[in-house]
């Protein structure tokens, strides 16, 4: 029997069956919009069969809990199974280049969180992978899950409408607290060997794939510094050498002309998860602010001087895209709703044999951009032609 899924072939009775790799933050995350999906989106019918961790009893326990068959601690034998459609990986970073390319070399659809890898080299083979994987109608996506915010799903829609004119200018910005307190633990995501970057891969990625998402464009060249402002933590046997960044600021020039400033920090007091986004053209210009995601700020500069200002967009319309799914006008949604849009759209993509967006390639374009940014930091702030 073929696998369901891929295109040109005949279609099974079954559902797309789903492992994910992974079952803390991102796991859980991605465990609801498995759940819920087929629940608000016509969409493919899908199981989720198997919830893959390290420790049995806490896998077991979070796949209980979270709507899964069953759950395992072996990645290698899962992604082997036959009723194993579909790999979601939401395993730390240095996992991803080695999952991502067994699973899509044994046929599973693959969904990647971001940053696609630690390395460059990692993110380029798993890039050759999925196009190897692609010619025979395997499709893999990249969870850079802010593309679905409805807000800046419209955002993009505008610009590309050209109601913003020439986009001169973006200032992008990803501040958080949850290391501000010199005393917070070490983590994983605290040493290069596990994280490969700090605020950098962690959050500034996010900014990064905004600024070339909303645009339609690509980064060519990048300037950048990197800043540790909490050099050791407490750890198990006391204090640890952080040996990642706490904070990180770039230029970017993007190929259009349009140049973009980015920052990205984990010591911010007082933000919480705030991806705040500026963008400035000829004729208008937007904002928008991940803590207050259903609004989004527009100016339209066309129209007499006297009138102007920004105005806020409530985007809970219908018409606004992923919400004729959800609630009547007015009735806002949350962080949680982009992995559900997310998992929706990966699933269509499935279906009518579309490669998804975005692709692993749009993956190792801000990997690359991550790179230059760490080699200008090294050198002083040197700009770095992509």
């Amino acid at each position: 029997m073929s696998a369901p899924g891929l295109p040109g072939r005949e279609a099974t009775p079954r559902p797309l069956g789903v492992a994910a790799i992974g079952y803390a933050f991102m796991g859980k995350a991605h465990s609801q919009a498995w759940r819920n999906v087929g629940a608000y989106f016509d969409v493919p019918a899908v199981e989720q069969r198997v919830l893959v961790g390290r420790d049995p009893e806490s896998v077991a326990e979070a796949a209980a809990r979270y709507g899964w068959a069953e759950s395992a601690t072996d990645w290698r034998e899962v992604i082997a199974r036959d009723d194993v459609d579909i790999v979601d990986i939401c395993a730390p970073g240095w996992l991803h280049a080695e999952i991502a390319i067994a699973a899509l070399e044994a046929g599973k659809h693959v969904l990647v969180e971001k940053p696609l890898s630690n390395t460059l080299a990692e993110s380029e083979a798993m890039v050759a992978a999925a196009q190897d994987a692609r010619a025979r109608g395997v499709q893999s996506m990249v969870g850079f899950n802010y593309r679905r915010v409805p807000a800046l799903a419209y955002a993009r829609q505008l610009i590309a409408d050209g109601r913003l004119g020439t986009v001169r200018e973006v200032r992008a910005s990803y501040l958080q607290d949850w290391l501000a307190d010199s005393e917070s633990p070490m983590t994983w995501r605290l040493r290069k060997e596990t994280a490969g970057s700090g605020a950098l891969g962690d959050i500034a990625s996010h900014a990064i794939d905004q600024v070339q998402y909303l645009l339609g464009d690509t980064v060519a060249e990048a300037s950048g510094r990197l800043h540790t402002f909490v050099g050791r933590r407490p750890g198990r046997d006391g204090l640890e050498d952080v040996t990642v960044d706490d904070a990180a600021w770039a230029i970017l020039a993007l190929s259009g002309g349009a140049i973009a400033s980015v920052e990205a920090s984990r010591v911010a007091l007082g933000r919480k998860n705030s991806l705040r986004i500026e963008v400035y053209g000829s004729e208008g210009s937007l904002a928008f602010d991940l803590e207050r995601l259903n609004e989004l700020e527009f100016l339209d500069g066309t129209g007499p001087v006297q009138e102007q200002g920004f105005r806020r967009i409530v985007v809970t319309e219908p018409e606004h895209p992923y919400l004729e799914a959800w609630w009547p006008q007015g009735h806002v949604i949350g962080w949680e709703h982009t992995f559900t849009h997310q998992i929706r759209d990966f699933l269509l993509a499935i279906r009518d044999g579309n490669p998804p967006s975005p692709s692993l390639e749009d993956g190792l374009q801000v990997q690359r951009v991550l790179a230059a940014i760490e080699e200008s930091a090294a050198a002083k702030s040197t700009t770095v032609q992509l």
